[in-house]
């Protein structure tokens, strides 16, 4: 009777003790509200800021920012635990010292608190965005901040100063707004100083690296499209070879690159960032979000003629040609007519194709391989009527081709793609073309070969290289001209029109060998890019 009496007492007296306020020694609201930490971890900072209208307990230790409401105890004396704001450090571009000023007023004003500027990600895109923590004291706020500060600066990789070039005559000559508007404050805000180098002509950006001191600068960035950034890597891998004095041998260069999309099809940028957006190649930038990449060298006569990233032979060149000759038109009508024009006069090349292989034979077969025929490497040759020759070092990813002309290469493999599309009909060809805008199947045509190549070497068999000189008027039949002529073939390299005469040897970076690798560009390996559709002149 006594024990039940007890428990009634011990009942009302908690109850009370509720609707007081007062706290049992079971509850300890405090410790339920302290933001979460790995225990691991060593706690730089800790306070009491003011995120949005509500008070919050912040942490801040190495590697995140947490915070968690300061809630009052309720009534009932029920206790909720909500769930920690987190912002890892790695994701802060920059922290400033927020102040109230006067319209007008640039410096100076009453300390609001600390701002960190990060990034978030919507899909492929990053974005920036800003968290405030108000507080009104200037110590603490300064305490904070410094902190902050010092965090930032030792996280490694990340770039203080850069060489800046850009091409103002790229696409739609929009590059000087492209950089002033969406990077160079991103830039000034992240604290990254720059030296830019407005481009006047081709060859330019390669004639300043030749001279650039090299240790005044923590990387390089492009603003511009293919082309452009196939200069400058190609700049960046000779600069290599002279301060190391190995003319024959690719070198890795010390800057990594940064590329700015600023071109029609911007094939480089959107294989590293996955879209074709300045904010997001510039946060890439300030992060230090570094990644190395293959590259290709192309011969010619046994002279090397330029380090880059692709080369189409074919309908690829021959279309390029085209557009090239229609610089007055805009560039999207200019693109779309020489397409359709290269279409209506389709023609097969007759060629002899070499290549090389290694112990990836063909890019359409499963990575697991026999381990006996790994290293080994044999050349085979075929010879016939191909519309398209194509050979990739990277996917090639754009918005038309969100999986890339060469969908199932990366990055970093070691070996190149080759795309040889044979002799077919224009219905078949054109089915072939569309077929790069879904998502599955673009090789999937019995009149296309894919191989994973090392090495590969054209030879054109008929003079036709110099039907791109005839006028618009000429008859769709071209003869083989029988002369002693030296012709020269259009080549579309990286974006660029080449004209070759002869022979080409393509390879990874050397004649012989893979050299993967070799150059480093800001961005991360993405799978697919942010899709537009088709073009619709097909």
């Amino acid at each position: 009777m006594s024990t039940r009496k007890e428990e009634k007492d011990n009942k009302e007296k908690k109850t009370e003790e509720k609707l007081s306020g007062r706290k049992t020694k079971k509850d300890k609201p405090e410790e339920e509200h302290k933001p979460e930490v790995d225990r691991s971890e060593c706690v730089l900072l800790r306070g009491i800021f003011k995120v949005g209208k509500k008070s919050h307990d912040v942490l801040l230790t190495s590697t995140r920012l947490t915070w968690v409401p300061v809630l009052p105890e309720s009534p009932t004396g029920e206790v909720t635990t909500p769930l920690p704001g987190v912002l890892m450090v790695r994701d802060v571009l920059s922290v400033k010292v927020k102040r109230r000023r006067a319209a007008g007023q640039r410096s100076g004003g009453p300390v609001l608190g600390v701002t960190l500027f990060y990034c978030k990600r919507s899909g492929r895109r990053l974005e920036e965005d800003t968290l405030h923590l108000h507080n009104a004291s200037s110590e603490h706020t300064h305490a904070w901040y410094n902190t902050l500060r010092d965090v930032l600066t030792g996280l490694s990789g990340r770039p203080r100063c850069m060489k800046v070039f850009i091409n103002p005559s790229s696409h739609k000559k929009e590059a000087v707004h492209v950089y002033r508007e969406h990077v160079a404050p991103l830039f000034k805000m992240a604290n990254v100083r720059t030296d830019i180098t407005v481009t006047e002509r081709r060859g330019h950006a390669l004639s300043v690296m030749k001279e650039l001191k090299l240790e005044d600068f923590d990387g390089v960035v492009c603003v511009g499209g293919d082309g452009s950034v196939a200069e400058l890597c190609h700049a960046l891998v000779l600069r290599a070879q002279l301060d190391t004095n190995s003319p024959s041998i690719p070198v890795r260069p010390s800057l990594p690159l940064g590329i700015i999309p600023a071109g029609s099809t911007d094939v480089v940028s959107c294989s590293v960032h996955g879209v074709r957006d300045p904010v997001t190649a510039a946060i890439h930038i300030i992060l230090g979000h570094v990644q190395h990449v293959d590259m290709c060298s192309f011969w010619s006569l046994r002279q090397l003629l330029r380090f880059g990233f692709s080369a189409m032979f074919g309908f690829g060149g021959r279309s390029l040609a085209r557009a090239e000759k229609k610089r007055w038109m805009p560039s999207s009508r200019r693109r779309k007519y020489a397409l359709v024009k290269t279409l209506a006069r389709l023609r097969p090349e007759d060629c002899q194709l070499s290549f090389r292989t290694s112990h990836k034979t063909d890019l359409d077969q499963d990575d697991e391989q026999d381990g006996d025929s790994e290293g080994v490497e044999s050349w085979t040759t075929n010879e016939g009527l191909y519309l398209s020759i194509s050979v990739m070092a990277i996917p090639c990813l754009s918005p038309h081709a969100p999986r890339g002309l060469a969908p199932n290469t990366k990055l970093t493999n070691g070996s190149a793609a080759l795309i040889a599309v044979g002799n077919t009909s224009r219905s078949e060809f054109v089915k072939h073309l569309k077929r790069y805008s879904s998502s599955t199947g673009q090789l999937d045509f019995s009149f296309v070969e894919t191989h994973a190549v090392t090495a590969v070497r054209i030879r054109p068999r008929g003079l036709t290289g110099c039907s791109e000189d005839e006028s618009e008027d000429d008859s769709k039949a071209t003869p083989i001209i029988q002369s002693d002529t030296v012709v020269s073939f259009p080549w579309n390299i990286d974006g660029e029109l080449v004209e070759i005469p002869n022979e080409v040897l393509i390879s990874i970076c050397d004649v012989f060998r893979v050299h993967p690798e070799l150059i480093s560009l800001y961005g991360e390996e993405v799978d697919e890019a942010e899709s537009q559709g088709s073009c619709g002149c097909i």
